[in-house]
C-alpha cells in the first residue's frame, strides 16, 4: 500500500485497486459521500444527535434524551442522508464541509473517508430506504457533558458550563430559569457510557472533545476500560484546551504513554494575555508547564496546536506559531488551522479589503518561513487555505455585530479588547464612522 500523504484524502487502510468503480468513486471523487453515517453517531452535550460534529447545528437527526443511539441509527433523517450520499447528492446539513473544501481545507468528510474508508463495504448492507441493520460504532465522538473550566469568546453555554453566568446576563433572567449549569448528553449520568460499552470491541478511533474532556470522569473511565482490555491499538484523538492534564490522582500523560497512536490538538488560539482574553480562564504559565511536562513523560505523542482562527487572533497567530517553534515546544509542522465558521460575526472574512490584504501579506510572509520546514504541509495548507477562505466572501457588514457582542462581554467580564488586541482598534474606527 502506498505511503500516506498527509493532505491526501485517499483511504489509508485499504487499496483502491481492491474496490469496484462505484466504491472508488465514492471515496475519492464524490463531493458528498462520507462514511460516517455507516460507522458513527455524534451526540451534543445537550442531547441532540448528529451524523458528525461538523454538521450544521440546525441539522439534528434525533435526541439522545428521548431515544437510544440504536433507535436513532435508522430514523428517517439519517436514512435520507445515506441515500443522498450514495447518489452523490448534497445535503444541506453538510454545508460546513463543502465550504471548507472550496477553500482548500481537508474537511471532516474527507478526513472520515481517509481514516475510515476501509469500512466502505458497509454500504452493501444499505437497503433502498437507507436503512443499515448492523449497528456497530467503530468511531466514537460523544460529548458527555458541557463541563469546562473556560469561557472562550467563540463558545457558549452549550459547550461550556462556565458560560452559564455570562449567558444569563446576556439573555436575561428567563433564560436562567429554563437552563441548567451542567448539560449531559444522555438520559442519565451514565447512559451514554452504558450505550457505548457494547461497541468497545468494534471501536477503532475515539475523538475526545468537550466541554473539556480532560476534566471529565467519562474520559478516564474509557481509557481505563481500554487499558483493562489491552486495546492499545485504538487511536485516541483530542481537542483540549490543555489547561488541566489530570483528574484527581489520574494523570492523562501516564495513559497516553501506553497507546500506540495518540494525537493531541491543543486549542490554543494565541499566547499570554491574548490567550487569556480569547479563552477566559486560561493560565498561560500553566499551559506552558503542561507542555514541558508532556515532553518529559510521553514525548512520542503527536502534539500540535489547533487554533481556532478568527478575527480576534488573525494578526498574532503567526507570531505565536513562530515563538513556540523557536522555543522547542513544537515543530514547524505542528499547527493545524481550524477555521472558525460560526458564529459568523467572529469569522476572519468580516475584515474589510484593506485589512484582508494586510493579513494576506502577513500570512504569505509566514509561509515563506514555514514551507521549507513543513514536510507534512499541515500548517502550510492551513495558512494557504485560510487566505483563500478569507478572500472568498465579504462579510464586513458583520463587523458592527462583532463589536456589539464584544462590548457586551467586555462589560460583563471587566475587560477591554482594544487593550489586549490593539490591531482591532482601526477596524472599529471604520465601523463607527
Amino acid at each position: 500500500m502506498p505511503k500516506s500523504d498527509y493532505n491526501s484524502s485517499d483511504p489509508i487502510k485499504i487499496s483502491l485497486d481492491d474496490l469496484d468503480e462505484h466504491k472508488q468513486f465514492l471515496l475519492t471523487e464524490s463531493k458528498t459521500f462520507c462514511i460516517y453515517p455507516w460507522i458513527h453517531l455524534h451526540a451534543y452535550p445537550t442531547g441532540e444527535a448528529y451524523p458528525c460534529c461538523q454538521s450544521e447545528m440546525w441539522a439534528s437527526i434525533g435526541s439522545c434524551k428521548q431515544n437510544t443511539l440504536e433507535e436513532i441509527w435508522n430514523n428517517e433523517p439519517i436514512r435520507r442522508l445515506r441515500k443522498n450520499m450514495l447518489s452523490d447528492k448534497p445535503s444541506a446539513g453538510c454545508g460546513r464541509c463543502y465550504e471548507q473544501e472550496k477553500s482548500g481545507f481537508m474537511s471532516g468528510r474527507q478526513g472520515a473517508n481517509k481514516h475510515h474508508g476501509h469500512h466502505i463495504h458497509k454500504i452493501d448492507g444499505t437497503d433502498g430506504n437507507g436503512q443499515v441493520d448492523k449497528f456497530e460504532l467503530s468511531y466514537w465522538d460523544v460529548r458527555f457533558s458541557n463541563l469546562c473550566n473556560l469561557r472562550c469568546r467563540s463558545c457558549g453555554h452549550i459547550f461550556s458550563s462556565q458560560w452559564y453566568q455570562d449567558q444569563a446576563k446576556l439573555a436575561g433572567p428567563d433564560w436562567a430559569k429554563n437552563h441548567k449549569v451542567l448539560n449531559i448528553a444522555g438520559r442519565s449520568d451514565d447512559d451514554m457510557w452504558n450505550q457505548l460499552l457494547p461497541h468497545i470491541d468494534y471501536v477503532e478511533q475515539i475523538y475526545f472533545a468537550g466541554g473539556e474532556p480532560l476534566l471529565m470522569a467519562e474520559h478516564y473511565n474509557i481509557l481505563e476500560e481500554l487499558v483493562k482490555r489491552k486495546l492499545f491499538h485504538v487511536r485516541l484523538i483530542y481537542n483540549t484546551n490543555f489547561t488541566h492534564t489530570r483528574l484527581k490522582d489520574r494523570s492523562v500523560f501516564e495513559y497516553w504513554r501506553l497507546f500506540d497512536s495518540v494525537s493531541v490538538g491543543a486549542s490554543l488560539d494565541d499566547s499570554e494575555n491574548r490567550a487569556e482574553y480569547i479563552r477566559k480562564g486560561t493560565d498561560w504559565n500553566q499551559v506552558e508547564n503542561n507542555r514541558a511536562e508532556m515532553m518529559r513523560i510521553c514525548p512520542q505523542v503527536d502534539f500540535y496546536i489547533s487554533p481556532t482562527l478568527s478575527i480576534m487572533n488573525a494578526w498574532h497567530l503567526t507570531d505565536f506559531h513562530r515563538d513556540w517553534v523557536e522555543r522547542g515546544f513544537i515543530k514547524h509542522q505542528d499547527l493545524n488551522v481550524n477555521i472558525l465558521q460560526d458564529p459568523v460575526f467572529y469569522r476572519i472574512d468580516i475584515a474589510g479589503a484593506a485589512y484582508k490584504q494586510e493579513l494576506k501579506d502577513k500570512f504569505e510572509k509566514h509561509l515563506d518561513w514555514l514551507r521549507p520546514h513543513d514536510p507534512l504541509q499541515r500548517a502550510t495548507v492551513g495558512f494557504e487555505s485560510a487566505i483563500k477562505f478569507m478572500m472568498a466572501k465579504d462579510n464586513s457588514e458583520l463587523q458592527a455585530k462583532f463589536f456589539d457582542r464584544t462590548q457586551q462581554l467586555d462589560e460583563i467580564r471587566g475587560e477591554s479588547i482594544f487593550k489586549v488586541i490593539p490591531e482591532l482598534t482601526r477596524i472599529n474606527a471604520d465601523t463607527t464612522q
